[in-house]
């Protein structure tokens, strides 16, 4: 009976905890002095349906000089565009913590 409460336990933790986002978009824009990467994903519900609602995601890169002089001051962190403060290593922590904040996965 213990076997089997904790299996159920870790099952509805898993499915509760888990992202299933959609991504619908992946561009990289821009060249010479500036570059962005955009990510747009939807978000799915609990019951795995795809929603309507989508999350965008961007980071930057700024550049300086040409050819062999071109210097470049690595990627800023991702950002999701509903709220530009929020900062994320990685896209797709960006795009789970951004459905979650509207109550989907």
């Amino acid at each position: 009976m213990k076997r089997i409460l904790s299996v159920l336990l870790i099952a509805i933790t898993t499915a509760t905890t888990a992202s299933a986002y959609q991504v619908l978009s992946s561009k990289e824009l821009g060249q010479n002095d500036a570059k962005n990467q955009n990510v747009v994903v939807k978000c799915t519900t609990d019951t795995g349906q795809v929603s309507n609602q989508t999350c965008s995601l961007r980071r930057y890169v700024k550049c300086t000089g040409t050819g062999k002089a071109k210097r470049c001051n690595g990627w800023q962190p991702w950002r999701d565009l509903r709220n530009p403060s929020s900062e994320y290593a990685d896209w797709r922590s960006g795009a789970s913590a951004c459905c979650r904040e509207m109550g989907l996965r």
